[in-house]
């Protein structure tokens, strides 16, 4: 399976992560650790939001991708409370 993913920042529960991954889990714990230097190190710990899984990559990564469209975005704050 593969997971499109919205995280919300404990610290900063106005900022919100969108991504994907195969290992939802893993990645979740990679957002969060100390080594972290993405852009999501300066707004942990993280929690996760949302979620929805696919069978296929393809779809996956376009759901990702339309997510963070403007119209992604406005699909976000009304389907999925995020700010």
């Amino acid at each position: 399976m593969y997971y499109v993913y919205i995280l919300k920042s404990n610290s900063y529960p106005e900022k919100f992560y969108t991504g994907y991954t195969r290992d939802l889990k893993r990645r979740l714990k990679e957002h969060n650790s100390k080594g972290n230097k993405s852009h999501t190190a300066k707004f942990q710990p993280w929690k996760l939001h949302t979620y929805i899984a696919f069978d296929d990559k393809d779809t996956a990564q376009n759901f990702e991708t339309y997510l963070k469209t403007q119209a992604g975005r406005r699909f976000q704050k009304l389907r999925f409370k995020v700010s």
